[in-house]
């Protein structure tokens, strides 16, 4: 999977929103990692630790959303991607969801390693793995069953692209077809929020 994701990290980045984000610092925390307990209210993020467990009784694939405090275009996704009826539903039934802050100094365990925070990076030790040292935000990051294989794809994810890299890897459609075929041939049935978001860097 690792190679096919790379197909299509190179045709979301040719996106003009794949753009990292402004730079300006916000210390707002994030409120979006909250547990729902209907699968159409919000997408149900867990933590590495949270998912580490969950893997263990049924394995899923894993999207982890890569973001920091400062970026706009994180919010963006916050507000019109992650927000998005469809994308919720989808996310919670084919996937974990982990949303992890690429500059968190609290370590975290994941696969018997202890990950942290990494001063000449300005980022913590998993997020620069995860990467693979290419500390751009936002950034999918998508795993196998029992985290095999990441690959990130970095850049704002808007609904439509959303649902085809979704369907594309949850619906495991990458073992049959190459993603340029899939692109040709795929339609976007999610609509959109009706109501835009505020500018990026706000």
């Amino acid at each position: 999977m690792k190679r096919v994701l790379l197909v299509v990290l190179a045709v979301v980045a040719l996106s003009p929103a794949a753009m990292a984000g402004d730079k300006k610092k916000n210390v707002k925390k994030n409120k979006a990692a909250v547990e729902a307990s209907d699968d159409s209210t919000a997408i149900r993020w867990m933590s590495f630790e949270d998912v580490q467990v969950a893997m263990k009784k049924q394995p899923k694939k894993v999207y982890v959303d890569v973001y920091t405090d400062w970026c706009g275009w994180c919010k963006v996704m916050d507000k019109k991607t992650f927000t998005n009826k469809e994308v919720i539903k989808y996310m919670n039934k084919n996937f974990y969801a982990v949303k992890f802050n690429a500059e968190q100094r609290d370590s975290v365990h994941f696969k018997g390693k202890w990950y942290g925070f990494v001063p000449q990076n300005r980022a913590n030790a998993l997020a620069v793995e995860l990467l693979n040292g290419q500390m751009s935000y936002p950034s999918s990051v998508i795993l196998e069953e029992n985290f095999l294989n990441p690959a990130a794809i970095p850049g704002y994810l808007d609904v439509p692209t959303m649902e085809k890299i979704l369907k594309y890897l949850g619906e495991n459609i990458y073992k049959s077809k190459q993603y340029p075929q899939y692109e040709k041939e795929f339609t976007p049935s999610w609509a959109e929020n009706a109501a835009p978001p505020a500018t990026a860097g706000h």
